[in-house]
């Protein structure tokens, strides 16, 4: 039985690539991006066993499987909420919530080799725990941040918020009234803060409000320019592999 490791921390790949070897478990290839991904899956043969983290360095892994079918059993490997880690526990092997228990592990391990003796494909319904992801039961968003002014805090509603932004290594947030301020988290963080029917991760950089949204025009390489109705700073452009979801969240 071989295993494949889809991991963006390479320092967490390595330890789980450990654990597992402790379990005479092999897994020698370690991948940490959608587009690493769909370039091994189009040339190598498909693992037995994938242990997957969702938040990938360019994107969700969801997207890995939407252009390649695989049908090798899945065990996430996610920081993702527990209304979320319900849902893929029903359609998978099982879950690992960051950081991964060894005993946990071992337990998922063995409930891989029981369910599946004989090398037997699961195949996932990965649609239908994506919608779970976009809009999972009774989740609770963020309803306003505060931010430092000085020596004082301010509070900002998050319907007063066009688009949140990296820059320079820092997190900002930019109001309807034309202000940014630099927040302590990651985009990374947002995506599990956010509403998600009202903000939508257009790239690496930018998540954008789709209220603050004035107009949207094609842009080269198949992309998207969204034009906001204060933020003008620097162009915002919708990924090109990102325009496909993009498209389908405005409906």
């Amino acid at each position: 039985m071989n295993a494949l490791i889809i991991e963006d921390e390479k320092p967490s790949a390595r330890r789980l690539q450990r654990m597992l070897k402790k379990l005479d478990l092999n897994a020698e290839t370690m991948l940490h991006s959608v587009e690493e991904s769909l370039e091994w899956f189009q040339n190598n043969e498909h693992p037995d066993l994938i242990f997957l983290d969702i938040q990938l360095s360019d994107g969700l892994s969801f997207e890995i499987f939407e252009t390649i079918e695989i049908k090798s059993a899945i065990i996430f490997t996610t920081a993702y909420d527990e209304y979320a880690l319900q849902a893929f526990k029903l359609n998978s092997i099982d879950y690992l919530l960051k950081p991964i228990d060894e005993d946990d592990l071992e337990i998922a391990v063995k409930k891989y080799k029981e369910r599946v003796p004989q090398k037997q494909a699961v195949t996932l319904d990965f649609n239908d725990i994506k919608k779970l992801l976009v809009n999972p039961i009774d989740r609770v968003y963020k309803k306003r941040f505060s931010v430092k002014v000085g020596q004082h805090l301010k509070l900002i509603n998050i319907d007063d918020i066009e688009c949140f932004y990296s820059e320079n290594k820092g997190t900002y947030l930019f109001t309807n009234e034309g202000r940014n301020y630099l927040l302590d988290t990651t985009l990374e963080h947002l995506e599990k803060e956010l509403e998600p029917r009202t903000f939508f991760r257009i790239n690496r950089k930018f998540f954008v409000n789709i209220n603050a949204i004035k107009d949207m025009v094609s842009y080269t390489n198949s992309r998207l320019q969204i034009k906001l109705k204060t933020y003008t700073d620097k162009d915002v452009i919708v990924a090109r592999e990102r325009v496909k979801d993009f498209k389908t969240w405005l409906e």
